[in-house]
């Protein structure tokens, strides 16, 4: 019974155009059902108000409604992430700019004895809390512009030892110039032309301030450059995740100012220009 219910459900999510049917309708049916996706074979067939719940989530998603959205959850590196309307998702890819700064805090842990990291943009609190758990001991500031965004971030960072606050990053923790060791930030980063070209799960779900950012999609880039300047100590690192259309454009932000050293680019595992890192001369 429950690989029919998946079956008929992965064929109307894929006549939707949804990127991963199966998949999402298996993680829909293990929230239903209550049940890992792991042991989602074992499970018990469907009762009939669990079919009517799994057919509403279907539907739901059919109109490219996030999948997270439906869960309430997110999966973030090691840690788990309440998320809904009002706040973005947090995507796979940004767990490599995470990842970069995990070991960055490593490093500057084991060289000083101690380490400071600040999460410019935290949005659900992803990065901070990934940055949290892995690096304990590290002293972890996050800070979220938008009232909605950031009542999610207090719910996923609550307990963490995350230090957040609620404000612009433009004049973001002035009390912390010069003593911070990384800077990490998922800035907005879509250029405002790009309107069409964006999936419906973020477009019409997602918050626009943590989406669009001016004509060229650097207006919150250009931002960050000067405040990590003042955050950082001489030699601490920033990095930040731009569009894969701006693998020159976003990097060329912080190297035509001259204040920056080993500015380069990564890619993500497909390929594609994902984040950028610099460190601060001095």
């Amino acid at each position: 019974m429950n690989r029919q219910l998946l079956a008929d459900a992965a064929a109307t999510l894929a006549g939707a155009g949804v990127a991963s049917p199966r998949r999402d309708a298996e993680l829909l049916l293990a929230h239903v059902l209550g049940v890992e996706l792991g042991r989602l074979v074992l499970a018990d067939a469907a009762n009939a108000q669990q079919r009517e719940r799994f057919a509403e989530l279907v539907a739901r998603r059919e109109q490219r409604e996030p999948l997270q959205h439906l869960t309430g959850v997110a999966w973030f590196r090691h840690v788990e992430l309440a998320v809904g309307p009002g706040v973005f998702v947090p995507r796979p890819e940004t767990e490599l700019l995470a990842g970069w700064a995990i070991e960055r805090a490593h490093t500057a842990l084991a060289e000083r004895g101690e380490v400071v990291v600040v999460d410019l943009c935290t949005g659900s609190g992803a990065i901070a809390k990934a940055v949290a758990d892995e690096v304990p001991g590290a002293r972890v500031h996050a800070v979220e512009l938008d009232p909605s965004a950031h009542r999610w971030a207090e719910r996923n960072l609550a307990g963490s030892g995350v230090q957040l606050r609620h404000g612009d990053m433009a004049d973001a923790f002035t009390d912390l110039d010069g003593t911070v060791d990384v800077v990490v930030c998922n800035p907005p980063y879509i250029p405002l032309e790009a309107w069409e070209s964006v999936a419906p799960e973020a477009r019409d779900h997602d918050p626009h301030l943590a989406l669009f950012s001016g004509d060229d999609g650097l207006v919150a880039m250009r931002i960050l450059e000067e405040r990590a300047a003042l955050l950082l100590r001489p030699g601490g690192w920033v990095g930040a995740e731009h569009a894969d259309a701006q693998g020159e454009s976003a990097p060329a932000v912080f190297s035509r100012t001259g204040r920056w050293r080993e500015v380069r680019d990564h890619d993500d595992l497909a390929g594609r220009a994902r984040f950028l890192t610099a460190r601060l001369g001095g």
